[in-house]
């Protein structure tokens, strides 16, 4: 399970989390919803190492691991999709899933079969760089990246951005798949609301870097979910 406790985080002078507090646990799709520039990414960074916090908690499994930064949070078990994909355009397909060996074991660093199983045309076009993919085959290729971890958590930033339909289908079937394993939490930041609405167990809705709404999928009606979340 990952916790986070009262978090609180600075650019400069300018506060952009405000006592953030949420629960994420496996088996579960937690989404985090708002309108644009309400801290969501930011929380996301900081959750994944990428940002330090100025206050607050965040445990995995009871450990604190708030300090961490992004390399040790990845070998702790915290996979992370950024927005805007960060692929590697030189790179090949499977040199840039081979990237996230660097969170793992030696004895560990290989490419599950099941990254292939669940993105088939990454199996194909194993040998082409990541800049002649489409944004669609880039999204899979960065949510496969981070799954190469082997996470427990999984933190997925705005994955249908910019993404064709049919390849948000897909994206979704994957992670209602990751998520029926049971031993994955999976946090999702997404603006499609239709898209989160069908996947998410729980959700958290931030306004102006605070939580002003958060419970379990049958506690939020849809409408006041949907009232919330429109600008």
């Amino acid at each position: 399970m990952l916790q986070v406790d009262r978090l609180d985080l600075h650019y400069g002078h300018s506060q952009i989390l405000d006592g953030v507090s949420l629960e994420a646990c496996p088996g579960e799709v937690t989404c985090v919803m708002g309108t644009n520039g309400v801290g969501k990414t930011s929380l996301l960074k900081a959750l994944a190492g990428r940002h330090p916090t100025s206050r607050g908690e965040i445990r995995l499994d009871g450990d604190a691991v708030t300090g961490l930064s992004a390399h040790a949070k990845a070998r702790r078990g915290i996979g992370y999709v950024p927005q805007g994909r960060e692929v590697f355009p030189l790179l090949t397909v499977r040199e840039n899933l081979e990237t996230a060996f660097a969170g793992l074991p030696r004895a560990e660093r290989k490419v599950p079969d099941e990254i292939y199983e669940l993105f088939p045309v990454l199996h194909e076009m194993r040998h082409r760089r990541g800049g002649d993919l489409s944004g669609g085959q880039q999204q899979q290729l960065s949510i496969a990246r981070a799954l190469v971890l082997k996470p427990r958590v999984l933190l997925l930033d705005e994955p249908t951005e910019g993404i064709q339909p049919n390849i948000i289908a897909q994206i979704g079937r994957v992670i209602a798949k990751l998520r029926d394993r049971g031993d994955m939490a999976i946090v999702l930041v997404e603006q499609y609301f239709d898209f989160a609405y069908d996947l998410a167990d729980r959700f958290v809705v931030m306004r102006r870097g605070a939580v002003t709404l958060s419970g379990a999928r049958d506690d939020v009606p849809r409408e006041r979910l949907l009232s919330e979340v429109s600008v």
